[in-house]
């Protein structure tokens, strides 16, 4: 059965995809954790999928998404991963990428004075567009053109490699793979509005549809997409009359549950949702939904930096509403010892595979209602 694996990095996202037909998939990838410090609870996130791909067998992923440059989602990239631009980031046991998933704002942006993380990642993705193999970019493709002939790229020859908001990833389907990936984000009005990239604006915001014995679940990768970002998605999408491309079983919530990402305003107790965002949760969670904050521990006080309490008061009640379940990646199964969440999804939906407090794992849960269960 497909799985997803969360893993308790503090506000940093990291996400493995695990397919029926052995496809694995990794969505970011933050190496957050202090080794010097004995009391840090963030996980070893490098050895923890080196023990996950040694157990497979295997040395690559068939796909890495890096959402958008900011560190909490690239941070030790360019320790972990053979990198094919550069023989300085090669050897036996750097993990491979078969394909890389990017945000046209990679390729263009300018990250001269940024670490080496986005360096290493930034001329990875080039390395790969120019050599026409191994790469998906993801934008209006005329945001890449002035680029390419910059540096001397024929736009046609790299045209098959850019996938707009609106489309399915090619490479992926419903019948031999079991999922389909439907790009929500980035799209062409953000893009029309910014003469400098932003960075949230332009992370890659997916809708993720799998199959199981012919019965489809979803998921709803977004990033750190802010709340105008989400409203224009729900505009978009209902413009074309595309709801079905929002519905969702599973919501990896926006920028480590941050008040930012609901409405303009934290509110004293609960965050109270712009309406579009009202919509997306309240109308598109399946019965039985499960909700994913990458994040810290949820503060019991008010603090500038995210997760905000505001924000997963809101959460809470959704997930109430909806017999679902708001899980926080550094409070699973224990705020003490936090292991990496993990969700199974079968013919019966999505479901958080429980753990004991001590970190074993325990057995599946039941299904709640079915997930994908419509109200």
């Amino acid at each position: 059965m497909p799985k997803l694996t969360f893993f308790p990095i503090g506000n940093a996202d990291c996400c493995l995809m695990d397919l029926d037909n052995n496809k694995k998939l990794l969505f970011d990838y933050a190496d957050k954790r202090n080794l010097d410090d004995k009391n840090d609870r963030r996980i070893d996130l490098p050895s923890e999928l080196r023990t996950y791909l040694n157990a497979a067998e295997r040395d690559d992923y068939d796909v890495v998404a890096f959402s958008h440059l900011d560190l909490d989602h690239i941070q030790g990239a360019s320790s972990f991963f053979y990198l094919e631009h550069d023989k300085k980031y090669q050897g036996d046991t750097r993990k491979k990428i078969k394909e890389l998933w990017v945000p046209a704002a990679v390729i263009v942006e300018d990250v001269e004075n940024g670490t080496e993380d986005h360096l290493a990642v930034q001329k990875e993705a080039r390395y790969r567009l120019r050599n026409r193999k191994g790469i998906r970019i993801f934008s209006r493709p005329d945001m890449l053109k002035d680029w390419l002939k910059k540096q001397g790229i024929d736009f046609d020859s790299v045209k098959h490699l850019i996938t707009d908001a609106g489309q399915t990833v090619p490479g992926f389907d419903k019948q031999s793979d079991g999922v389909e990936f439907f790009v929500h984000s980035p799209f062409a009005k953000r893009l029309n509005e910014k003469e400098v990239v932003d960075r949230n604006c332009d992370s890659l915001v997916f809708q993720v549809t799998f199959v199981c014995s012919g019965s489809e679940t979803y998921l709803i990768l977004s990033a750190d997409a802010p709340h105008d970002v989400l409203s224009d998605i729900v505009d978009v999408t209902r413009s074309h009359k595309r709801e079905d491309r929002l519905k969702w079983d599973i919501f990896k919530l926006p920028h480590h549950c941050s008040y930012l990402s609901l409405g303009p305003e934290k509110g004293k107790d609960k965050t109270v949702p712009v309406p579009n965002v009202k919509w997306l949760f309240e109308e598109q969670g399946q019965q039985g939904g499960i909700i994913v904050s990458t994040s810290d521990v949820i503060p019991s006080v008010d603090t500038d930096q995210p997760p905000h309490r505001q924000a997963a008061n809101y959460y809470r009640e959704v997930a109430s509403d909806i017999a679902g379940e708001f899980r926080v990646t550094m409070e699973y199964p224990s705020q003490t010892i936090p292991k990496p969440l993990v969700i199974s999804i079968d013919a019966s939906g999505a479901k958080v595979v429980k753990r004991n407090v001590g970190g074993g794992p325990g057995i599946v849960g039941g299904p709640a209602p079915r997930a994908g269960v419509r109200r």
